[in-house]
């Protein structure tokens, strides 16, 4: 998978993405990442990249011409049409399944990084796809949340992590919190660990993983329980921890 990214700067990404798992990944072509700075492709002598917005108010607004020809940079001469993202405040915010869609439907996505107050209404209008947000907040530009979407996607294409099972029984990929999980030694600091997960009886393992995830879901992300693909057995061991006050 190939990513190009539209920023005002680019060398906060390779020290972040050139590095662990993504760095490898690169390294191996699994996907490709490109850093293009916006302000090559201003025609302003001093470089300048934003102007006042004609709504007033405090702030600057980056104009549409530097972001327009550093997208035509990438996209000129394709005979598709990249798929354009604008991290913003303003879009939908972004979740597992947003991630799973994005690795799954896409080979090329171009991401565009704001700053200032945002940009030019007309440069979105002209060349954004979709529109996402890490979250209800606001920060000081792009490139933190491009970095989040450019890792979430990667993590999840064929040869990225070990095996399969390294992202699927996550946190949020089925819809449900992850399981606590536990490692060497077996005491530490007057703590142990559960005493299933040393008994070697694999199919117990796997409801007890199952059940913590429900318990940890309930009381974390209840919210998140409300979509999720749930099993009766699944409704009937929650109804009877509430009942029972285990959670």
């Amino acid at each position: 998978m190939r990513f190009d990214v539209l920023t005002l700067f680019p060398e906060m990404f390779e020290a972040v993405l050139g590095e662990s798992i993504i760095g490898r990944a690169r390294d191996a072509g699994i996907i490709e990442t490109n850093f293009i700075n916006i302000r090559d492709y201003t025609k302003n002598k001093h470089r300048k990249v934003d102007d006042t917005p004609y709504s007033g108010g405090g702030g600057m607004l980056m104009t549409a011409q530097p972001i327009y020809d550093a997208y035509m940079s990438v996209a000129e001469g394709l005979s598709y049409k990249p798929y354009t993202i604008y991290m913003s405040p303003q879009g939908k915010v972004m979740t597992q399944e947003t991630v799973k869609k994005l690795a799954a439907d896409y080979e090329h996505i171009v991401i565009l990084c704001g700053h200032y107050e945002g940009v030019d209404q007309r440069v979105i209008d002209e060349i954004i796809d979709a529109e996402i947000s890490i979250g209800d907040f606001v920060l000081t530009g792009g490139e933190i949340p491009a970095m989040a979407v450019i890792d979430a996607v990667s993590r999840m294409l064929p040869g990225v992590l070990a095996d399969e099972g390294s992202y699927s029984n996550e946190s949020h990929f089925n819809g449900l919190l992850e399981y606590p999980q536990y490692t060497k030694p077996a005491e530490w600091n007057g703590h142990g660990i559960p005493e299933i997960l040393i008994s070697g009886h694999h199919a117990k393992i796997e409801e007890w993983k199952r059940e913590q995830s429900l318990v940890n879901t309930l009381k974390k992300r209840p919210d998140l329980l409300e979509k999720a693909e749930l099993t009766e057995k699944d409704r009937a061991f929650l109804k009877h921890a509430v009942h029972d006050g285990e959670i």
